[in-house]
């Protein structure tokens, strides 16, 4: 038996493996801070072996016990596709019970989207006369910072922004790019054909390359939450964010949305920018019309379940969604995905996969047409 994790967002320390029923493992902090619950790794044994997984620092992880509530890991023997599998959390210990149909299996915290398939996701998006790739510059561990340009900026009536990934470890909101992008591009696609006779698309599919590849759940590569830097970002700790911001000045920006995945609430939902000083009857009836866009166009969205709505004059300003409804007065939403399942249309074989969160993407598509005609 052998567990690594010397890959592409690989997170794991193997404490013990003695046996196949009692493998005591632990997550790795992100580099220079205390946020971790995210894990990838490889088991290489026996197949039709059952395999009793041990994450026995689970209790200490950023987002438990809520995290842990109702979660099932995901494994894969092919990293193609992503099942849930037996997993149970006693408040210190994620335990995972799985008996391994093939000799290798990988296990995650969620399906991963790999930097090769984000170099993949850019390179063929760059193929469609629609789309142009700008290099924006480049992270603290030299990986570039591209933003997708689609459409026609010449003509375009509306600027619209979506951003994904600040947190690393919710690599549901590259999924749901994946689709989003994937539609947009499609030229016989009338939804896509409809948005870009009048809208320019400002795509940044992976706000944190470095988090990513280094196997973080919530930061950089020196442990800064980028989600918390739009107030007044550095070249030195967030050039993500800083680079990203300084193209939002110079291009102009109507309309925003920032993708994410929550680790407690089995829901997707909206957070919107109630809390900033400037929020008026105009950013409130968009936010009105676009809730019920989405509403209309898809069952895996509801507005029951959510965070709580900040009071007003008491938004964090750090916050992306808040900084940019504040800058730009305008709408500015973030879109939480869940880590486990919806709850509302329950998977048991899968979960919130993949493939859900790439149809979000696509029916997202819809909502905007749907708010902007």
């Amino acid at each position: 038996m052998h567990i690594s994790a010397g890959f592409d967002s690989g997170n794991i320390q193997v404490l013990k493996a003695d046996s196949s029923d009692d493998i005591q493992l632990a997550i790795h902090k992100d580099h220079q801070s205390d946020f971790y619950q995210w894990f990838h790794f490889r088991v290489h044994g026996q197949a039709e072996q059952q395999y009793v997984l041990k994450i026995t620092n689970a209790g200490g992880a950023a987002y438990s016990p809520k995290g842990w509530d109702g979660y099932q890991a995901v494994a894969s023997y092919d990293r193609q596709t992503w099942f849930r599998v037996p997993t149970d959390f006693d408040g210190q210990t994620l335990t995972i019970t799985h008996v391994q149909e093939e000799a290798i299996c990988y296990y995650a915290y969620f399906a991963p989207y790999s930097w090769e398939r984000h170099q993949d996701l850019i390179a063929g998006a760059q193929e469609s006369p629609l789309c142009t790739p700008v290099h924006l510059g480049e992270t603290l561990d030299g990986r570039e910072m591209t933003l997708l340009v689609v459409g026609d900026e010449a003509k375009a009536k509306r600027k619209i922004w979506v951003i994904a990934r600040q947190h690393p470890g919710e690599t549901m909101a590259e999924w749901f790019m994946e689709g989003f992008i994937g539609r947009l591009l499609d030229d016989e696609d009338g939804v896509a054909r409809a948005l870009l006779d009048d809208n320019v698309f400002y795509l940044v599919p992976n706000m944190n390359p470095d988090g990513s590849v280094r196997g973080h759940l919530r930061t950089n590569a020196v442990g800064v939450n980028l989600n918390r830097e739009w107030q007044s970002p550095s070249m030195e700790q967030s050039p993500e964010v800083f680079l990203v911001r300084a193209a939002m000045e110079e291009k102009g920006l109507d309309l925003c949305l920032d993708i994410h995945g929550d680790e407690g609430l089995p829901y997707n939902f909206l957070a919107g920018s109630e809390g900033i000083p400037s929020f008026d009857d105009n950013i409130k009836a968009a936010q009105a019309s676009f809730t019920q866009a989405l509403l209309d166009v898809t069952p895996e969205f509801q507005t029951q379940f959510g965070y709580d709505i900040d009071a007003p004059g008491q938004a964090n300003m750090t916050v992306c969604t808040n900084w940019v409804a504040e800058r730009f007065k305008t709408l500015a939403y973030t879109l939480e995905m869940p880590f486990k399942d919806n709850a509302n249309l329950v998977d048991l074989d899968y979960g919130w996969s993949p493939t859900r969160a790439q149809q979000l993407g696509e029916d997202v598509l819809a909502a905007l047409w749907r708010h902007l005609k």
